[in-house]
């Protein structure tokens, strides 16, 4: 198959087939790297990093060129890969999976040229690149079974990066990260093969075609629902939810820090990209009967990531868990099904990404001047390290939802849009903000606070380099909390048309927003009510 060929194109198109070469673009890369000779291993890292440096500046370039009030798939190619199985090579982006694209193409290069392997950098930059490609492809992946190629694809790099290249208990939490994943992916898979046999009749022949099968709601509404429960699972355990969460604080503790960066920023995405493009979309009625538990097992996600987290001793161990009460509030955000919650969904995946990241990288560069992230043995950096203190305070603010840093918009926006369709599930999962505070501003102040230590007073000041490599995390923490209106704009329209199509294929009507709010007796907070406006008892005339 010439996976360059391109043979369908919607507007927005490029003139090359932008999409096919962000995904082989590093997918060659990793095999350049993996091919060069161990008496010229120097230029692994070199080379992997322009390989994928060229697929972030395409990223950037379809960024660009994407039309933002359209709300379909642009740059969508598709070509036949197993005709008799109604398999195809097809992909495209639309607003909702065009910012996660762009992150995960700045990401990988930022990781390759700014973070020491310390041993063995040809398979450890192969790795990344093979990573950054399935990412790619997943995100872009419209076709069922390319997904699941896509989706499974990433799973060996990271399993690889953290058995290879992390800490003493590594071959554990590589492991578990693979076998939890692994679970969720077998049911996935028969429910892809379920949608797709049952939805083909003598007049609609079987395909994997995503946005097909989502047009033709051909299941029965029970067999819908056992099949979203498959895909879900799947994806929470991805995300990670409660109480399918065990293998993320393991796995980021172990991991080598650009492991932890890329899992925290990319890779956990895609358990959220999936229950948006093919839970909502592909399965409407489903996601409104699923979303109250959905919506309930993020919330206590959002509770209990933030209690565990405040008595976590490890800091990296801390910033883990903290990940659990994050996703769980994008969980909150995209079943609540309003513009403004899943918009926000949507942006708050951006901003974990980039702030938890940044994270990751600050307390990577804390074990290598200390070696240590026990909380209780570092204390008074501040003094010794100011510049460095700065960089952690603005993005571990981010972090906290500071007004005017990018945390706080996408929080706001899922906070607003959820209270009205999920009022209780959202007034719970505001006191999450107020834990976020709590145990990050104590981390902070044990950490970089007190009267220092004779190895705190030794601790390196923020190095030229670890600068260059923040400055895009911090601009994107500042640019997104100040102007986060070219990135709405482009993920709005793409978020309403989904909307429309759940409105369309389940009994789920939108909040009108100029009606007047009123609470009437038997709210459920969850956009339901017992009694209608009336005539006072409770029935609509003529009922």
């Amino acid at each position: 198959m010439d996976l360059l060929a391109v043979t369908e194109a919607t507007s927005g198109a490029a003139d090359f087939p932008v999409l096919n070469y962000l995904i082989v673009l590093p997918a060659i890369g990793a095999l350049v790297v993996a091919l060069l000779p161990n008496s010229r291993i120097e230029l692994a890292r070199p080379i992997g990093a322009m390989f994928a440096a060229g697929a972030g500046a395409m990223s950037i370039y379809m960024a660009i060129k994407f039309d933002g009030h359209d709300p379909g798939f642009q740059f969508e190619s598709m070509q036949s890969w197993i005709p008799d199985l109604g398999i195809s090579w097809h992909v495209g982006v639309d607003g909702i999976s065009l910012w996660l694209v762009v992150l995960t193409g700045l990401i990988t290069p930022i990781v390759l040229l700014g973070i020491d392997p310390h041993h063995d950098e040809k398979p450890y930059t192969a790795w990344l690149l093979l990573l950054q490609a399935g990412s790619f492809g997943a995100f872009l992946a419209l076709d069922l079974f390319l997904f699941f190629v896509m989706f499974e694809i990433v799973l060996v790099p990271m399993y690889m990066l953290i058995a290879g290249w992390g800490y003493d208990d590594r071959r554990y939490a590589a492991t578990k990260f693979f076998l939890y994943t692994m679970a969720g992916s077998a049911l996935m898979l028969v429910a892809i093969v379920s949608v797709a046999v049952l939805s083909a009749s003598d007049s609609a022949p079987l395909t994997f075609n995503l946005v097909e099968l989502a047009d033709r709601q051909a299941l029965a509404t029970n067999t819908a629902r056992l099949c979203f429960v498959a895909f879900a699972i799947a994806f929470v355990i991805k995300v990670p939810v409660v109480p399918v969460h065990t293998w993320l604080p393991d796995a980021h503790t172990q991991a080598p820090t650009a492991g932890s960066v890329v899992l925290a920023a990319i890779m956990l995405k895609l358990g959220t990209y999936g229950l948006l493009r093919f839970g909502l979309y592909l399965f409407p009625e489903a996601s409104v009967w699923l979303g109250p538990t959905l919506v309930t097992v993020g919330v206590i996600g959002v509770i209990y990531g933030a209690v565990v987290a405040a008595m976590q001793r490890d800091l990296k161990r801390l910033v883990a868990y903290s990940s659990v009460a994050h996703m769980g509030f994008i969980v909150l955000g995209l079943f609540a099904f309003t513009e403004e919650a899943i918009g926000g969904g949507v942006l708050q995946m951006i901003n974990h990404g980039i702030s938890t990241g940044a994270l990751f990288l600050l307390v990577g560069m804390i074990y290598e001047r200390r070696k240590t992230r026990e909380i209780a043995e570092l204390k008074g950096i501040q003094s010794a390290a100011p510049k460095f203190a700065a960089v952690f305070t603005v993005v571990m603010l981010s972090s906290i939802g500071l007004p005017g840093l990018n945390g706080f918009v996408g929080e706001f926006l899922i906070l607003i849009g959820s209270f009205e369709t999920r009022r209780w599930w959202t007034v719970i999962a505001a006191t999450g903000v107020v834990l976020a505070a709590l145990y990050l501003l104590w981390a902070y102040q044990r950490v970089f606070h007190g009267e220092p230590e004779a190895a705190d007073e030794a601790t390196p000041d923020l190095y030229f380099r670890e600068a260059l490599v923040l400055a895009p995390f911090l601009a994107g923490i500042v640019f997104l909390g100040i102007y986060p209106k070219p990135i709405l704009e482009r993920i709005e329209p793409a978020v309403d048309s989904l909307i429309s199509h759940v409105e369309e294929h389940s009994d789920y009507e939108r909040p009108d927003p100029a009606a007047p709010v009123v609470v009437k007796h038997g709210d459920h907070g969850d956009g339901h009510d017992d009694h209608h406006e009336g005539d006072g008892h409770g029935e609509e005339e003529g009922h």
